[in-house]
């Protein structure tokens, strides 16, 4: 499935070097949006934006990734397949956000056998786990759209278990594209690709404009985006600037989980 092509807008030098981040101080930028709003990991969310932003003590960053009971397994199991000591290893945080061939590394085996320890027990009733049980087997990986578009339908929300307005949590939890069409403040206006359901299907939609967090009194993770780059957002955060390669990760990773959602939706 294509991803739709943002519409025009002033062209960003892709070639730009994205400032380097450490792996756990990367995993706090994604991981600070459902934090905030009490979905998962520890209640730090104002610990945890601090040190994403100007503290960067990476023990302390460390200690705090571990306590997300929905992000830090899958982590593990990347690091873990892939001969990686370091959960938090930035290669890995790429991966379970963006996507990568990092994933290839996983065996339907060993994702499956995690699956069953963390979500069987809480899917006793119904279909549930014959469909989600079966999704290695089909090319599941463990990245963060296929815990959002195939788990949360199943599980809910990870401290909740709600899945109450399932699409709208979906397209909010799933990290999407946007590209900046203005700066206003400490918010960001952009052109974001949105998830839709159409007969009974997942896609992505035209482009719409939204308004996205990019600071917090004057703090925040993309202090070097300018108009036309295009950034990641979690909920409605900026957690960092796309170059083409990443963009391009995140994108095909969208749309190989949409196919393997739709098959079981």
């Amino acid at each position: 499935m294509a991803a739709p092509v943002l519409p025009d807008a002033p062209a960003a030098d892709w070639n730009r070097p994205i400032p380097p981040a450490p792996g756990p101080v990367r995993f706090a930028r994604y991981a600070f949006g459902p934090n905030q709003l009490g979905y998962c990991g520890p209640d730090e969310a104002g610990e945890l934006f601090a040190q994403a932003t100007v503290g960067r003590e990476l023990p302390r960053l460390r200690e705090l990734a571990a306590q997300f009971e929905g992000a830090y397994p899958y982590l593990a199991l990347i690091a873990r397949c892939a001969g990686i000591p370091d959960p938090l290893d930035a290669r890995v945080v790429a991966a379970y956000w963006l996507g990568g061939p990092l994933l290839d590394r996983v065996t339907p085996r060993a994702l499956g056998d995690n699956l069953e320890e963390r979500f069987r027990p809480r899917l006793t009733g119904g279909d549930g786990w014959r469909w989600l049980g079966g999704k290695p087997e089909q090319g599941a990986v463990p990245n963060h759209a296929f815990h959002v578009l195939d788990v949360f339908p199943r599980v809910g929300l990870m401290r909740t278990g709600a899945t109450d307005g399932a699409l709208k949590v979906m397209d909010a939890c799933r990290i999407r594209w946007g590209r900046i069409l203005e700066r206003d403040g400490d918010s960001l206006v952009v052109s974001a690709v949105p998830l839709e359901a159409i007969d009974g299907r997942l896609r992505l939609g035209a482009p719409r404009i939204e308004r996205i967090r990019g600071w917090l009194d004057g703090a925040g993770f993309v202090e070097d985006a300018v108009v036309g780059d295009v950034v990641a957002i979690h909920w409605d955060w900026a957690c960092e600037r796309l170059d083409a390669r990443r963009l391009a990760a995140l994108r095909d990773a969208t749309a190989h989980e949409l196919e393997l959602a739709n098959r079981t939706i």
